[in-house]
């Protein structure tokens, strides 16, 4: 019963991880920042991910915050960034948006990340069975869903020359057009944001894409 309690004492007060100051963030790298990542990554797929004293995070993040890196996820409920990566609060910006494509407003939240605040990587994440994906590729046409799904045409119609099924019934075209629509906004945060560009130039930071196993929790990461 005095082991049971002192576990269960333990877990209560949690793991504090102290929250990255401006110094710390500073000597990071983008491989290091991507080491991290692969690594949390690693401990949320084998369910050994760090127990955190939240309210402890949050009292320590208040004033300032200087993350690692920032990522572009879906919306999607099954993709839940911070967890994916085992960080905690203050470790990384998240921006999401259905199809995870690159707009003017990502854009300029990406800017604020890394040449305003910091942030080090900045990582384009899809995943498999994307519902944003797979309307995109069957041409749904519902309220302001239609004017969202053509920022993604573009990766569905970069396979002219598929002989498949172009449908999302194709578990094969789906994941072909969910990968292509990372490596295409990757592309557009190069084209579309000079700052990012002279910064990744630089070395000061690095742009990444990668893929969410949805049936593993597993990241696979492309460097484009």
């Amino acid at each position: 019963m005095k082991k049971q309690s002192s576990i269960l004492s333990t877990q209560t007060e949690g793991f504090v991880e102290n929250v990255l100051t401006q110094e710390e963030q500073a000597s990071l790298t983008p491989a290091k920042v991507m080491e991290l990542l692969k690594e949390g990554n690693q401990r949320f797929v084998n369910s050994e991910v760090t127990l955190r004293n939240h309210k402890e995070q949050i009292r320590r993040s208040a004033a300032n915050q200087f993350p690692k890196a920032i990522v572009l996820s879906c919306v999607d409920s099954r993709v839940p960034v911070e967890d994916v990566f085992d960080r905690g609060i203050g470790d990384v910006f998240v921006a999401r948006v259905a199809g995870n494509f690159v707009n003017t407003d990502i854009l300029g939240s990406m800017e604020f990340a890394c040449k305003v605040s910091g942030a080090k990587l900045i990582l384009v994440m899809g995943h498999e069975y994307c519902g944003a994906v797979k309307g995109a590729i069957d041409a749904v046409e519902l309220g302001n869903i239609t004017a969202m799904l053509e920022k993604i045409k573009p990766a569905v119609n970069s396979f002219s020359g598929y002989e498949g099924e172009k449908a999302s019934s194709n578990a094969e075209f789906v994941h072909m057009v969910a990968e292509k629509n990372v490596q295409l906004n990757v592309e557009k945060i190069r084209q579309e944001s000079p700052i990012l560009q002279a910064m990744e130039a630089a070395g000061e930071i690095k742009i990444f894409g990668a893929m969410y196993d949805m049936e593993t929790g597993q990241v696979n990461f492309m460097e484009l």
